[in-house]
């Protein structure tokens, strides 16, 4: 599939790397579609893009929340797994978190209390809000700092 983006300019996207979201995300109710790119092809990132197919200026970066919160819990509720298409304990789905980078990367943020969950056997996606979560829209990812910035202290 072909798409452009103010990003990453035009270029190929495998059908496989594109998920539906048939509500879109919130906000964006209209974004039906969007591809997930790597970060970074050559190292195993935790980061990933993913790219609206139809609005070229809607590129949003995501993160792998388990790499940074070893005690991130996700139970999805029975509706919201139906509507996934996640009907038994053996399929499994992909969780990623928002990332915002205010200013400085040493400040960015996930959002772990709505993250978005795809089901990549059916290529169906959502962001689900969770309730009575302990988690915030702005977690910080590096509290201590860049990993970088930890060894040299």
């Amino acid at each position: 599939m072909q798409i452009k983006s103010t990003r990453f300019g035009e270029f190929e996207v495998p059908e496989e790397l594109v998920v539906q979201f048939p509500e879109g995300l919130p906000g964006f109710e209209e974004e039906k579609k969007f591809a997930f790119l790597p970060y970074d092809k050559e190292e195993n990132s935790p980061f990933a893009y993913m790219q609206s197919v139809q609005d070229p200026d809607l590129t949003l970066l995501l993160a792998d929340p388990f790499l940074f919160f070893k005690h991130y819990n996700l139970n999805l509720d029975d509706e919201t797994a139906v509507q996934l298409g996640l009907n038994n304990e053996e399929e499994s789905a992909a969780v990623y978190g928002i990332v915002s980078v205010p200013g400085s990367m040493d400040q960015m943020t996930i959002n772990l209390a709505a993250p978005i969950v795809v089901n990549w056997k059916d290529q169906k996606g959502m962001q689900v809000t969770l309730r009575r979560s302990p988690y915030s829209t702005k977690h910080r990812l590096f509290p201590l700092g860049l990993p970088q910035q930890q060894t040299k202290e």
